[in-house]
């Protein structure tokens, strides 16, 4: 039986992958610098390891898995930081290369859309990257050095450019947690932004879904957009919560400004995950395990 490590197992996507892996025959170690967080059970161990802190041997102190999804990264939401660049990325490099020179064979990474910066409309994997912010660059500066050590030393390596994911456990300041706040409260108004931003938006049940099979069945696809391929205005996708929902709400648009890290009309193109996965399992995937 094969041994899945995932980082960042007690953050927001993190729980989601180790549910969607709680299906596969694998042992998994779920790894956080903290030791709460997530649930135990017999094919998943818990196991506290910080990568800001040295570690000669990365590999071992992960139980030697056969395959690692790396989705930590400390300093979000805060993309214009430049910790990013300053202090995650050198981390997250060296982690990730002395663990594969002790071995480890197979890694997906996750990356975000942040590395393609303000280009507008349709993305896909042949875009050129233009990262404008901190984190965007150094995601993208990562995917780059990881390329390179494969010359070196070869992996497999699935890099995936998540665009935007929804969901329970998700930081309080994004838009869905905050949408879920208002109704709990019983608001009548919902304050948002002008809400005609096209964007590409994924629950978090899906996400972690598709990373699970991306990291199990294919391991070394190279750059990957991980996105539902469908463009909808911010405003379209809160009127459809609040209709799953059941909610006469009014939805107060123009309340908060656009934010000016990201244009106003991008979305992924999916044909690279559709012909991965298939066009029929990409939408079984779509269809399963959305949240409202």
């Amino acid at each position: 039986m094969k041994t899945v490590a995932v980082t960042g197992a007690s953050g927001f996507i993190g729980r989601h992958v180790l549910a969607a892996l709680a299906s596969r025959p694998v042992d998994v170690v779920a790894i956080s610098r903290r030791a709460e967080g997530f649930a135990s059970s017999p094919r998943i161990r818990r196991k506290q390891l910080d990568i800001a802190q040295a570690c000669d041997d990365p590999f071992e102190a992960m139980a030697r898995p056969d395959i690692l999804i790396h989705l930590a990264w400390d300093g979000l939401p805060n993309y214009r930081s430049l910790h990013h660049f300053e202090t995650e990325l050198p981390r997250h490099y060296d982690f990730l290369k002395y663990a594969v020179q002790g071995g480890l064979k197979s890694i997906f990474c996750a990356g975000t859309c942040f590395e393609y910066g303000m280009q507008s409309g349709v993305l896909s994997e042949e875009t050129p990257c233009l990262p404008s912010n901190p984190y965007g660059f150094s995601k993208h500066a990562l995917q780059q050095q990881l390329a390179l050590l494969r010359e070196t030393t070869p992996f497999a390596l699935t890099w995936a450019r998540l665009f935007y994911t929804y969901g329970p456990g998700q930081h309080p300041k994004s838009l869905w947690p905050q949408f879920q706040d208002a109704h709990r409260r019983g608001a009548s108004v919902f304050d948002m932004s002008g809400g005609a931003q096209l964007r590409d938006f994924l629950d978090i049940g899906t996400l972690g879904a598709l990373i699970v099979s991306l990291a199990l069945d294919h391991p070394d696809e190279g750059v990957v957009n991980l996105c539902s391929g469908q463009p909808i205005a911010v405003c379209d996708i809160v009127a459809r919560w609040a209709a799953d929902l059941n909610w006469d709400v009014r939805l107060n648009l123009g309340h908060y400004p656009y934010a000016d890290y990201e244009p106003m009309e991008f979305w992924g193109d999916d044909s690279k995950l559709q012909r991965i996965l298939g066009t029929d399992a990409k939408r079984n995937l779509l269809r399963a395990g959305t949240v409202a």
